[in-house]
């Protein structure tokens, strides 16, 4: 059984991000919008990008409001469409100088079965595939704004799971936990393969699990699986504490010397075993950029 300990304590630093530019997905609530705030406190330049603009343009007067930092803007990235992700990148390409933290924060979390724009199953459509097209579309201008760091938002549900490459789709059975398990594997999988072909680069990577969050991605939760978050609600994170191990792998500047790595709590952790699977990493990443249709080597 998976040991769940909860931190609650914010991450403690006075690390500022002067002059440097972030990019967070799903930034309109949750932890991402927690992000937002704390990187936006540091100075950053902060760009949120959300697939609702009217929840986007109120997130945005808070983050400005809270942090004081009127240097933030959102734009509409809709990850379960790949023109949307293109066009997105396009603009970031085109219009940002520099861009030193990319955070991969958005997601959906055991939803009832569904399609993206390009047919994949929505969980592994938007959690992987959406992040893995956009990652390798910043991608150089990553590069030319190193020291920089990409930073994907996992979860510890991915010990649960295991990549279908037979199945990646979930066409023939799905189980909307396992979908989501999966999708989750895929984030660590991705960041650790990503590491390995940015050695050299002063580009790093990082995986996380934030926490037993209370956020928005309950919503599909149903029937017994409502009622057992509401018991355990008091072991739970609220959005702050959710965003710490975030926070964690943007600013803390000992993890410049580290890439590849998966944390938890503020700390480097291990995680699953099927997380650590090089061989199924490197299948995972040539599917992707097959059914991408993309050249990444």
């Amino acid at each position: 059984m998976t040991k769940i300990t909860i931190f609650r304590k914010a991450w403690s630093s006075d690390e500022k991000l002067d002059g440097k530019t972030v990019l967070i997905t799903g930034a309109n609530t949750g932890i991402g919008k927690e992000t937002a705030k704390d990187l936006a406190k540091r100075g950053a330049k902060i760009i949120i990008a959300c697939r609702d603009m009217e929840k986007a343009q109120e997130a945005l007067t808070e983050i400005i409001e809270t942090s004081g930092n009127d240097n933030v803007k959102c734009m509409k990235l809709d990850l379960s469409d790949s023109k949307s992700i293109r066009e997105f990148a396009e603009a970031i390409n085109r219009d940002e100088p520099k861009l030193n933290i990319l955070i991969n924060n958005a997601g959906v979390m055991v939803c009832p079965y569904g399609k993206t724009a390009d047919g994949f199953e929505t969980q592994i459509g938007v959690n992987h595939f959406g992040h893995f097209l956009l990652t390798h579309m910043l991608l150089d201008l990553i590069k030319r704004s190193a020291p920089a760091r990409i930073i994907t938002v996992s979860s510890m549900a991915h010990s649960w799971g295991s990549i279908n490459l037979e199945d990646i789709n979930s066409e023939k059975s799905y189980d909307k936990r396992k979908a989501y398990s999966q999708s989750k594997l895929a984030n660590i999988l991705f960041s650790r393969s990503l590491a390995k072909r940015l050695e050299g680069t002063d580009v790093t990577t990082y995986s996380l699990h934030p926490g037993v969050v209370q956020t928005d991605l309950w919503r599909h939760l149903t029937g017994p699986q409502q009622f057992i978050m509401k018991i355990a609600k008091p072991f739970t994170k609220n959005s702050v504490q959710g965003a710490q191990t975030t926070i964690y792998c943007a600013v803390e500047p000992s993890l410049v010397n580290e890439t590849g790595q998966y944390y938890s709590d503020c700390t480097r952790t291990s995680c699953s075993s099927a997380g650590k699977d090089d061989d199924v990493a490197q299948k995972l990443w040539e599917l992707s950029c097959r059914m991408l249709n993309i050249t990444w080597e």
